[in-house]
């Protein structure tokens, strides 16, 4: 359906099929396909039909209105291009032979193309010209020739590029085209038009012979065209090419287009096969963990967009050195005075500023001394080539520091050093000044934004202290300042002094328009990527996956024109220099936020009840009765108020342009971000207010029964700075997060917020960014052994993204991805497309090749060619001499590692890859398949390539009697699926020997076994649990689900002694079912039960079992590890892209959870009002007789409880009977048990 142009009233034109057909049947019926058009007049609610058109091609598959002036419509048929407009007669292209024999509907053949439009997507970029994508990615310009008529006479294709497999598209603005994907990364392209002159015909005849690469349809358009213009074009009158324009117009429409990649989106969809694999590059400070460290690998996307995709949860640095440093409570890192300007450093790293320079140019803004702090002394260690201690120095280390920082810029950079009694400001070593500071308590923190710092002591009092040039002497000096914070009001509990980049924060009022175009700033011109050069396609790799491999963060900045790569000024938003204004943001006891602008302290802005979470923080305006509340009152007020232990205001994203306020309230995280808001009638007020930003993070830690109570050094712990904010840290600017559960928060250019946890190295006291000749870009930070470690991100992941992730490019279609543990590879198996010119005839046993003779304009099917390779984790390359190729029309069913029973091996079982395939010739030949048993072997590599240490060697390859459609072991047989019977082999001298069989279903595409336990999946019959038993070698049929079921994966779910099964099917649901023959419903155990069932919304392929992590639980509490040993979790990866997991939980915690669960799906408001319990309900087209069990919670909704403010919280958790701090418990508990990968 599509609205029409160029009529009065809304013009609604429909394409339809009254009588259906296919291809099979259109020798009887053809030209099935209709249209009409609806004039929707509202006022009278009459719907007249206008135009009516029967007896198009049955293929049409799409509808586009043509923009005026010209009007009409375009049809898409799938091997036709068809043009209709009311008052004209039709014009039709037939783009293929298919056509002859098709319809016969009256199309002119379109010379020199040969295409098909099915899975095509279009979109018109002006009225007569419009890009469509094929199913293979190739990126066509359509432009559409009209005459004097507002009729179309002639279509022209020029192929611009080839790109992503496309599943969208849309025009953004004039230039810019987003193009959609299901199957790869999602592209904005910048498209620039390419006019050919027109001015010299006898130039673009000798173009026209020499290029080779035109499709022969430009030639003959370039040859009629030279003989309509006179030979010498500047004879012409301007006025007479006005008057017989439309010939000439038609030689100015040929112009051919270039398509540049702006940006991309990741996408890891769709995941058809998901496994586990040891990660390559794991420092060996992390090996003695107890739980394993995994990494997920799916298979994603199809075609030429195929790839692999690496997955980690949380973050693993690569660590340069470590060294024992017993003691240290906290540490800066500052730079010397060689160094530039600081700010300079502390450009958003993300604007393709990553410096292409070699190894020779030195690194600038290197980090030149480190301090660190003990309890009661400081240590400053000069940080070059190597790491020095300094003895002695301007640096006070008689006392701890408190604070320290870098001072004012141009070329010179002072190192500031606060301790509990006094400041010191040096030039490196040089001490230029020392303040001694006694204001009644000790100085305990300090914030900094140059060249204003502030500093706090134990009792609330703050100092401001300002950096200013001295006349007097050439250095410079501090001058201090008591600002009037506290005269009335509670105590101070923490303070942060901003420097605002963004322009938000103002006091002036602006017009609407203003700050909009101040916000939304887009990625500047001068980012574009290099221009595509649509010549070989081998350089595909830009279109299609956005980026190439080996930079993810963007490429140098080209260097295009900013005027002439942006004609239209007027949409772009320009990133605009904003002049830097300074706030001083406070936090006080009784639960007051207040920002003062710097230097005048003026209250700008003040929010109540800070600490307790509101959705939004707004001016309150009614200042002065607070303050003059009686003290009594006051007391009470806040003595229930979390406590805010330290703020932090950030300028994150595109130049500093997002500013973001954190907060460390109790033991939680509070993350806000400013937008403007002018609607505020206080004059002298900040014109903004904060949003808070939802997240899963949490803080606090387990409380175990045996755990001591705190210690001084956690309380010290609490008080410390958590929130370090970092500039460029491998070409990421965001904010570190200490303490015992470490997390990273990342924000680029593109604005969005990640956060990544960092559980690996334990908790983390402290944290700095380290810029230094051994390790650019990297950092250092303490654990809790008294370690600190130097150490890399590292860069080959992508970390905005929901995980970090990295996509490994295949160029074709991924199948199945296995890890091999004994030589720690990746078994992968894709297929790529071949065409198709013969059909296979059998004769009793001989094959019988017949080759396709067809014409020109034919265009043949295409086969998948599969074949298997090895690819090693350590550089993802497939390993050389590793490949395996299938025949010709084979396919690849099944991929399994599998344990068989050999006499070789001191265990008595041998890891093989066992893979099952099946020959499709057609529906008149019998399917076979091959059972075929592979070894992966260490051989002694080739010299020069470390890769080729491991080969393949195939142990087993015949034949069988029917399509083995899938395999896997039970105690240490092989069983397989062929046909319709289930066979057990044993592996006897590099034979198979069978053992047993039975009888099944139609069609079984999945086994998992447990023991002698086998489950099976059929694709349309249910499932059914199998049993082997060893002593009387017989397969038997244990239980069966009875109902019909289509299956997509099974798998089992454990639970100690407790064992289930689970089951996703077709329409996308998640069911758990259960053998239990007490059980009166089961028939003495004839059925299995349904026991839950959950509606996931996207399909499930693949599922694996882990067991939960444990981390350090058995060093708490023994019997609670124990029973946690023994559950597992099930993961799963859908074709969504998304990934999950199903883990077992206890009655006591189940029945807390589904209250909670209950009172969130009323008290919460939900995406467009959708309801979750609705949602979730199991989905069936079959009406069945049966109550749907639910008995699955719904993690989703219930982390929901997270993102409420604590007032919100307090309340659903009373209505429920239990505490905000148990439920928090619980998630905490689900959240470590699945803290893998």
């Amino acid at each position: 359906m599509q609205f029409l142009h160029g009529y009065y009233e809304p013009t609604l034109l429909i394409l339809y099929e009254p009588l259906r057909t296919w291809p099979g049947r259109l020798a009887v019926r053809q030209d099935t396909c209709c249209i009409l058009a609806l004039s929707l007049n509202l006022q009278q609610r009459v719907h007249p039909i206008i135009w009516s058109f029967t007896n198009l091609p049955f293929d049409c598959t799409k509808v586009l209105a043509v923009p005026k002036p010209i009007g009409g419509v375009l049809i898409m048929a799938v091997n036709a291009l068809l043009y209709l407009n009311q008052s004209v007669p039709p014009y039709g292209v037939s783009l293929s032979s298919f056509t002859d024999f098709s319809t016969a509907f009256p199309l002119k053949s379109q010379e020199g193309v040969k295409l098909s439009l099915d899975c095509a997507q279009a979109c018109f970029l002006n009225h007569d010209r419009l890009v469509v994508s094929l199913k293979g990615g190739e990126l066509y310009v359509l432009t559409l020739f009209n005459d004097g008529m507002r009729s179309v006479r002639n279509f022209y294709f020029d192929r611009a590029a080839a790109s992503v497999l496309t599943t969208c598209m849309t025009l953004c603005e004039d230039g810019y085209l987003f193009l959609g994907s299901r199957l790869g990364n999602s592209l904005l392209l910048y498209y620039t038009e390419k006019a050919d002159d027109v001015e010299e015909p006898s130039k673009k005849e000798e173009k026209t012979d020499g290029d080779v690469s035109d499709p022969p349809a430009k030639k003959k358009k370039m040859d009629v065209i030279d003989d309509w213009i006179a030979s010498d074009v500047a004879l012409i009158d301007p006025d007479e090419l006005e008057v017989y324009g439309s010939q000439t117009m038609a030689a100015k429409q040929i112009t051919s287009y270039t398509f540049e990649v702006c940006d991309s989106l990741i996408n890891i969809a769709p995941c058809g096969k998901v496994c586990m694999g040891e990660p390559a590059f794991l420092s060996e400070e992390f090996t003695q963990t107890t739980d394993p460290d995994l990494e997920l690998v799916s298979t994603c996307g199809y075609g030429k967009n195929g790839a692999l995709c690496v997955l980690q949860r949380s973050i693993r640095p690569q660590v340069v050195t470590t060294f024992e440093l017993p003691g240290c409570v906290d540490m800066w890192t500052v730079m010397g005075p060689c160094a530039r300007k600081p700010e300079e450093k502390k450009e958003s790293p993300d604007q393709g500023t990553e410096e292409k320079t070699g190894e020779s140019a030195p690194l600038i803004n290197t980090h030149s001394y480190l301090i660190l702090s003990r309890t009661d002394s400081s240590m400053i260690l000069q940080t070059g080539q190597e790491i020095n201690e300094l003895d002695h120095s301007g640096f006070s280390t008689q006392s701890p520091t408190v604070f320290a920082g870098n001072l004012g810029g141009d070329g010179r950079s002072y190192v500031l050093q606060v301790c509990p009694m006094g400041v010191r400001l040096l030039d490196g070593t040089r001490q230029l000044q020392h303040i001694p500071l006694d204001v009644g308590s000790p100085i305990v923190t300090g914030s900094l934004a140059d060249p204003h710092v502030l500093i706090r002591s134990r009792d609330g009092l703050v100092i401001h202290l300002t950096l200013r040039g001295d006349p007097a002497s050439t250095g410079c000096r501090l001058a201090v300042l008591r600002p009037q914070l506290t005269a009335v009001k509670s105590k101070i509990l923490s303070i942060c002094v901003y420097k605002d980049m963004s322009g938000l924060f103002t006091t002036q009022y602006q017009e609407p328009e203003e700050p909009a175009k101040q916000e939304k700033s887009s990625v500047p011109a001068k980012e574009v990527v290099e221009p595509y050069t649509n010549g070989t396609l081998d350089d595909e790799d830009e279109l299609l996956y956005g980026e190439s491999e080996d930079d993810p963060l963007g490429r140098e900045a080209s260097q295009i024109p900013v005027k002439e790569a942006l004609p239209n000024k007027g949409n772009v938003f320009e990133v605009k220099e904003v002049k830097p204004s300074y706030w001083v943001f406070v936090a006080r006891e009784n639960g007051v936020l207040e920002i003062y602008s710097l230097p005048d302290y003026k209250l700008c802005f003040l929010v109540k009840n800070f600490p307790m979470g509101q959705k939004v923080l707004v001016d309150s305006v009614q200042v002065t009765a607070s303050s003059a509340m009686k003290s009594g009152d006051k007391d009470k007020a806040h003595e229930s108020m979390p406590v805010v232990h330290e703020i932090l205001v950030v300028g994150l994203g595109l130049q500093h342009s997002r500013p973001l306020l954190l907060a460390r309230v109790d033991e939680e995280l509070l993350i806000y971000e400013a937008f403007a808001f002018h609607e505020t009638q206080r004059e002298g007020h900040l014109k903004l207010r904060f949003k808070k930003l939802n997240h899963d993070i949490i803080l606090r830690t387990r409380k175990f029964r045996s755990q001591k109570p705190e210690n001084e050094e956690e309380k010290l712990m609490t008080n410390q700075q958590w929130l370090r904010p970092f500039g460029d840290i491998s070409g990421y600017s965001g904010v570190f997060l200490c303490g015992n559960r470490p997390y990273w928060l990342f924000m680029t250019s593109r604005g969005e917020l990640r956060y990544h946890p960092m559980f690996i190295d334990g908790p983390i006291h402290c944290f700095a960014p380290f810029h230094n000749v051994n390790c650019p870009k990297g950092f250092l930070h303490f654990n809790k052994q008294g370690e600190l470690r130097i150490s890399t991100l590292p860069t080959h992941l992508t970390y905005d993204s929901p995980w970090p992730v990295r996509k490994v490019p295949l160029r074709c279609t991924p199948h199945f991805v296995n890890y091999h543990v004994d030589s720690k590879t990746f078994c992968v198996v894709t297929s790529q497309p071949e065409p198709c010119t013969q059909i296979v005839r059998f004769t009793g046993e001989e094959k019988e090749y017949e080759l396709l003779e067809r014409d020109s304009r034919y265009i043949f099917p295409v086969m998948d060619k599969f074949s298997l390779q090895l690819v090693s984790p350590v550089s993802w390359d497939t390993i050389p001499n590793t490949k395996v190729d299938l025949d010709d029309w084979e396919h690849l069913t099944c991929l399994k590692n599998v344990m068989l029973s050999s006499e070789g091996t001191s265990s008595g079982m041998k890891g093989y890859l066992a893979l099952g395939t099946n020959y499709c010739y057609g529906e008149d030949v019998t399917s076979r398949g091959r059972i075929i048993i592979l070894d992966i072997i260490d051989v002694v590599p080739e010299p020069g390539q470390p890769l080729t240490k491991n080969k393949i060697k195939i142990v087993y390859s015949k034949e069988q009697k029917g399509p083995v459609t899938s395999l896997t072991q039970v105690v240490g047989f092989l069983l397989s699926a062929i046909g319709q019977k289930m066979y057990i082999w044993q592996l006897k001298d590099n034979e198979l020997v069978g053992v047993a069989f039975i009888d099944t279903q139609i069609y079984i595409h999945s086994m998992v076994t447990v023991k002698n336990l086998i489950l099976v999946g059929d694709v349309f019959k249910s499932v059914s649990l199998l049993r082997y038993q060893e002593a009387s070698r017989t397969l038997s049929l244990v239980s069966r689900d009875v109902r019909p079921l289509e299956v997509y994966a099974v798998e089992f779910f454990v639970d100690n002694s407790q064992m289930s099964f689970l089951v996703t099917d077709s329409e996308q649901n998640l069911l758990l079912y259960m053998y239990q023959p007490e059980s009166r419903e089961s028939c003495g155990g004839q059925r299995l039960l349904r026991r839950g069932d959950f509606h996931v919304g996207s399909a499930i392929t693949s599922m694996f079992r882990i067991k939960c992590r444990l981390g350090d639980l058995p060093k708490q509490d023994r019997r609670l590890a124990a029973s946690i040993d023994g559950r597992q979790i099930v993961m799963f990866a859908t074709l969504d892209g998304s990934l999950g997991y199903i883990l077992p939980v206890p009655e006591k915690t189940y029945r807390r959870l589904l209250m909670l669960q209950n009172v969130l799906v009323t008290n919460i408001p939900h995406y467009a009002g959708l309801n979750p319990k609705g949602f979730r309900t199991c989905q069936s087209q079959r009406k069945l007789l049966g109550n749907p069990h639910k008995n699955i919670l719904d993690g989703e909704l219930i982390w929901k409880f997270m993102h409420l403010s604590f007032m919100e919280r307090n309340e659903l958790s009373k209505k429920i009977g239990t505490s905000v701090t148990q439920i928090l418990d619980d998630l905490l508990e689900i959240e470590s048990y699945t803290a893998h990968f």
